[in-house]
């Protein structure tokens, strides 16, 4: 998979094979690996009682259609570009208008596996001596976070 800036101001994703739209499609599977969602774990944080159900009665529920938002959109780009594709190699273009929702659904898919794994900081995390499972996890991790620099770099300035 290959993901360079375009003369538009977004980003392409070349899928180089079937195994990089499975990739792909992993980000909106990781956004939603918690039982709880992240506008529920963010009001979590918060201690003060009074607070804490203003929270839950005002906030969340923007913050939900919000996040959700985000992961559909990437999803239904995802799928479009894989089936404009057949499933074969094809480009996936992020606009500027995309970007983000694409930054937003991929915070959540890291901040999701992050949630499920507890990697930590990256640079304490050694790939090669995890399972299987947490290292797929760990590597798809760094992916996003690749993307989201790019994003950062190149479309939202």
């Amino acid at each position: 998979m290959k993901v360079m800036p375009t003369l538009e101001g977004g980003l392409r994703i070349d899928a180089e094979s079937a195994d990089d739209w499975v990739y792909l499609n992993a980000i909106t599977l990781d956004a939603a690996a918690c039982d709880e969602s992240l506008a529920d774990r963010l009001g979590n944080l918060i201690s003060d009682k009074d607070v804490a159900s203003d929270w839950r009665d005002f906030v969340v529920p923007d913050l939900d259609e919000g996040f959700s938002a985000a992961v559909r959109n990437v999803a239904v780009a995802i799928a479009s570009a894989q089936v404009d594709a057949g499933g074969e190699p094809g480009a996936l273009w992020i606009t500027p208008d995309d970007a983000a929702d694409w930054y937003g659904a991929l915070n959540q898919a890291r901040l999701a596996l992050e949630e499920v794994y507890h990697f930590g900081p990256g640079e304490n995390v050694y790939p090669a001596s995890l399972p299987p499972v947490p290292r797929d996890a760990f590597r798809r991790s760094q992916f996003y976070c690749a993307i989201q620099s790019l994003l950062l770099e190149h479309v939202l300035r």
